[in-house]
């Protein structure tokens, strides 16, 4: 099992950035990726990150790149998202995931722990 603890959500204004913290513990060792997941009211909990855990590859959302940036320091067996030039679009909880799995990585269906989930509101 993997625990998965965020860290770092609130409120900011429009055009503001906030950093978000993953820590995980556990069987840390059996991480592939891990990635960045956000859910509105009403709407569908979609992909907004990955990487990987070893190699360090990135990937991202259309409607998040050049704005949000994800790294991780194995070190401390954590993962970061640095969310700049937030739009209230942004809104939503933003929740870590982490994954054994090598595909499907951009869906929800594709990871197998979940941390709690941090809010995130950006106000106009």
């Amino acid at each position: 099992q993997v625990q998965l603890v965020e860290s770092g959500g609130g409120l900011v204004q429009a055009g503001g950035s906030l950093r978000l913290s993953c820590a995980a513990s556990g069987r840390t060792f059996s991480i592939y990726a891990m990635g960045w997941f956000r859910q509105a009211p009403g709407k569908e909990r979609e992909f907004v990150a990955g990487v990987g855990w070893s190699g360090g590859t990135t990937s991202y959302a259309d409607s998040v790149k050049g704005r949000f940036t994800i790294s991780r320091d194995n070190a401390k067996n954590t993962v970061y998202l640095q969310m700049n030039s937030l739009k209230p679009e942004d809104t939503a909880v933003y929740y870590c995931a982490a994954t054994r799995r090598t595909y499907g990585l951009k869906t929800v269906g594709g990871y197998d722990y979940w941390g709690q989930g941090t809010q995130v509101t950006v106000s106009s």
